[in-house]
């Protein structure tokens, strides 16, 4: 039972972590830009939900172009094998990966794995399993633009609040739903409190992305909660300094928060399902 969930939790991490390219490509641009629709070399997304769930690789790009478009070349022209009688015919190329591909899917894996390993078929697992691969795409959409999109940081607050709501009607399940409401309002207060002290140092996608955090960390206590949210600054910290000492950043350069808060919620459940 117990290896037949783990590799439920893997092939579950597979599928959705293989869908986290596409969308993070997407929604990866500035604040002051529309979701892109199209690959870099101008091929409009299809698929279901309007193009937004599919593979990291663009079909039409790997029967036209010579050479892969590398990622953030937007205006890249695709470049044609030019028909005449000298022309050597060239074998069809593989379809070009407009997106990068690897971490993302593995880190979904991982997650879920780690999620199955200590929650166990406690009820909660359904939600956390739904839970994670949003969570992974805003990590990666955080990192390459600063950003936190509210179609992402909105929803997945109300989704945590709803499947933990859900897993606290059924029995077998380890938490509670009233201290994860707590939690999420705590945990979003207090980063709402640090963005109107210093706005330039902490963004409001943040202070959203808390709220969620916050449900997913208070269901299994005030301890969990303390934990995961220190444990976040703490990675964003070690991150920082690491940055500064190799001379790769200043004190004042900004990084990405998301990923650090999301690492460190991973930290305080993966504690929490462990020690219920």
């Amino acid at each position: 039972m117990y290896l037949a969930l783990l590799a439920v939790a893997a092939v579950w991490g597979g599928a959705t972590g293989w869908l986290i390219p596409r969308a993070a490509y997407r929604f990866a641009v500035e604040p002051e830009e529309p979701w892109r629709t199209a690959c870099p070399a101008g091929h409009p997304f299809t698929g279901p939900f309007g193009g937004w769930l599919g593979p990291a690789r663009c079909a039409p790009c790997g029967s036209h172009t010579r050479t892969p478009v590398r990622y953030g070349d937007e205006h890249a022209a695709p470049v044609r094998q030019l028909p005449g009688p000298s022309a050597p015919k060239s074998p069809p190329k593989p379809p070009v990966p407009y997106a990068p591909n690897t971490l993302a899917p593995l880190t979904t894996v991982l997650a879920c794995l780690a999620l199955a390993a200590a929650t166990g078929a406690r009820p909660e697992l359904a939600g956390w399993l739904l839970l994670a691969p949003v969570a992974v795409l805003l990590a990666t959409v955080d990192r390459r633009v600063h950003r936190l999109p509210d179609p992402l940081t909105l929803p997945l607050a109300a989704a945590t609040v709803l499947v933990l709501g859900g897993a606290a009607l059924l029995p077998g399940h380890a938490g509670s739903w009233a201290s994860g409401l707590l939690g999420g309002a705590a945990l979003g207060g207090f980063y709402l409190l640090l963005f109107l002290i210093n706005p330039n140092g902490m963004g409001f996608g943040d202070v959203k992305l808390a709220l969620a955090l916050g449900v997913a960390l208070g269901w299994y206590g005030w301890a969990v909660l303390f934990l995961g949210g220190f444990a976040g600054f703490l990675f964003g910290a070690a991150y920082g300094l690491g940055l500064v000492l190799l001379r790769r950043a200043g004190r004042r350069t900004g990084i990405p928060f998301g990923p650090f808060m999301i690492a460190g919620a991973l930290t305080g459940v993966l504690l929490g399902a462990l020690a219920a």
